[in-house]
This record gives C-alpha cells, sequence and structure tokens, in this order.
C-alpha cells in the first residue's frame, strides 16, 4: 500500500491544516522546555567530567560486591550498569568528586588494582575514558557555539540560494528539530554527550536538506503557476516531493534501526537521537518550515507575473 501510495502524487491538504500542527508543535516545544528547566538534561562523562570504564571479566562477578569495591575508592558517586544478561560485562560511570587528588594515570591505575585483588581471574579494559572538569566546561560550550553556528550557517545559505523568508522558515524549522530534539533526551533522562552533538548537527544537515528539495519546488512552481493561489501552490509542492521524502526517510530510519539493534550500547543513544531527529525534521520540513512561507512574502512581483 505505501509503495502504492508513493508512487502517485497525493492530494493531501497540508497547509489548510497548519495552525493544528503549530500548535502541536508548540505544545511539544513547551513541554521540552519544561523538562529542561526542570529536569535538565543527563550530562554523560563528557560534559560532566570523570571517568567511565568497560571492563568483561572472564568469571562471574556478583554486581553489589562490585559496587561496594568500587564505593571503597572514594573517587565520588557513580553507576553501574551491565551490558548484557551475564554477570561479566559491565559499565562504569564515576562522577569524580571536585577534591579529588591525582592524575589520570594515577585514577585509573587505582581502580585497576582495585579490581584485579578483589576479582580473581582474567579482566579485559574495552574501554577507558577520562575527563577532566576544564575540559568537560570546554566541551560544553565548544557543543553550543557548534550548534549556533550549524544554524547560522543553514539561515546564510538559504538566504543565498532563495531569498529571506525562506531563510526565516528553515531557521524556525532548524531551531524546532534541535529544541524537540533536545527536549526528548531530557524527559528520557538519556545520557547526553558529544555522540548527541553530532547526532543534532547531522539531524540539522538532513532536515535542511529535505526543506531544500520542497523550497526548489516552490520556487520553480512559483514560475511556472503565476496565477495558482499561495495555499494551493504549496500544497502542490509538498505533494509533489512527498514521495521522495517518505521513500528518503524510510530507508534511512531502517538503517538507524539496524545500528540501534545491533550496534551495542556504545552507539545505541546516538541512533535513537538520529531516528527520533529524522522523524520530526521530516515532519518540520513538511509541516512547518512551507505553510510558515504563507505568512511571508514568497510571491514575485505585479510586473513580474504580467511578463
Amino acid at each position: 500500500m505505501l509503495l502504492r501510495f508513493i508512487k502517485k502524487t497525493p492530494k493531501i491538504s497540508f497547509v489548510e491544516n497548519r495552525k493544528k500542527f503549530y500548535i502541536l508543535s508548540l505544545f511539544f516545544a513547551i513541554i521540552s522546555i519544561f523538562s529542561l528547566w526542570i529536569k535538565e538534561l543527563n550530562f554523560g562523562i563528557d560534559f560532566k567530567g570523570g571517568l567511565l570504564v568497560e571492563i568483561k571479566h572472564e568469571n562471574n562477578i556478583e554486581l553489589e560486591i562490585l559496587r561496594n569495591n568500587i564505593a571503597e575508592l572514594n573517587y565520588g558517586d557513580f553507576t553501574l550498569q551491565k551490558l548484557d544478561n551475564s554477570n561479566d560485562n559491565f559499565l562504569i560511570k564515576i562522577e569524580l568528586n571536585s577534591d579529588m587528588k591525582g592524575n589520570q594515570e594515577t585514577l585509573i591505575a587505582k581502580f585497576k588494582e582495585k579490581i584485579k585483588n578483589n576479582f580473581e581471574g582474567k579482566v579485559d579494559y574495552r574501554r577507558i575514558e577520562y575527563v577532566g572538569p576544564t575540559v568537560s566546561k570546554e566541551l560544553i560550550m565548544t557543543g553550543i557555539i557548534a550548534i549556533l553556528i550549524a544554524i547560522f550557517s543553514m539561515l546564510i545559505y538559504i538566504w543565498f540560494r532563495f531569498e529571506l523568508p525562506f531563510a526565516i522558515g528553515a531557521v524556525l524549522a532548524l531551531v524546532h528539530d534541535t529544541i524537540l530534539t533536545i527536549g526528548m533526551f531530557s524527559i528520557t533522562s538519556l545520557e547526553f554527550n558529544l555522540s548527541t552533538v553530532a547526532a543534532i548537527l547531522l539531524i540539522i544537515g538532513y532536515s535542511m536538506n529535505d526543506t531544500v528539495i520542497v523550497y526548489d519546488r516552490v520556487r520553480e512552481n512559483l514560475k511556472k503557476f503565476k496565477k495558482l493561489d499561495t495555499v494551493s501552490l504549496l500544497n502542490k509542492s509538498i505533494n509533489e516531493t512527498l514521495s521522495r521524502t517518505i521513500n528518503t526517510t524510510a530507508t534511512t530510519i531502517l538503517a538507524l534501526l539496524a545500528l540501534f539493534i545491533f550496534g551495542g550500547n556504545i552507539i545505541k543513544d546516538f541512533s535513537l537521537a538520529m531516528i527520533w531527529g529524522i522523524v520530526i525534521g521530516t515532519y518540520s520540513s513538511i509541516l512547518i518550515a512551507t505553510p510558515i512561507l504563507l505568512n511571508m512574502k514568497i510571491r514575485i512581483t505585479n510586473k513580474e507575473s504580467e511578463e
């Protein structure tokens, strides 16, 4: 049914229902902002600083015994997570106390010594990451700056490629996508780290790509159908590009689902952020960025129309 549907040019009234979509987007944006205000984000080691260790032991380890041994180090608050159903593979995240002394090598060496002395058998340290407090603060600022630069760059690009009204519509859609994606991480308490920032930057690019395709068709139809009213013209443009949008989104999500299911814990949050962002980006390109052009001057002048 889906393939049969997308082979034909549908005639769906997107623009007439724009106010419903605006209210829906505003509702989710308010919830996202409220969650960020109340719960904030569950920052990962990248942004909070600390020690992250993934270990696999050749023997089964009791979770409580491992928890007690880590607590005895007095490094700071920590979380302990089993990575599978067995008791031999764990992910340990430690937020180092502000008064914690010692360099990276010393902290890691003490941790390894503790594990070695209390658990018999070979330990495979699959992942060890250390981020100091100074570096973590710099990474927060760098992440924010990267997202702002990406959005501003898209504004300039669309302004030069099309016109200012198109640029405003595209940037509003990008801000919408960014707020809802960050809000999703706040609401679900998923870990927000550098991979998440990378996912947001990719979502911005993907969303903009969808928006540009629709905008190209709008510009073509503005020249081709000079007497067609703006509502009908925008609906026509969206419907003519809808099949491509659905096909591209569906195939991308299938690939990301494979990463989410089989890619392991390291990229699971990244894959989930991408899936959510692509769905939101597709939604905003069709139902936010394009209908909002109705409230702006996108028509060519009367003199040009007469020619």
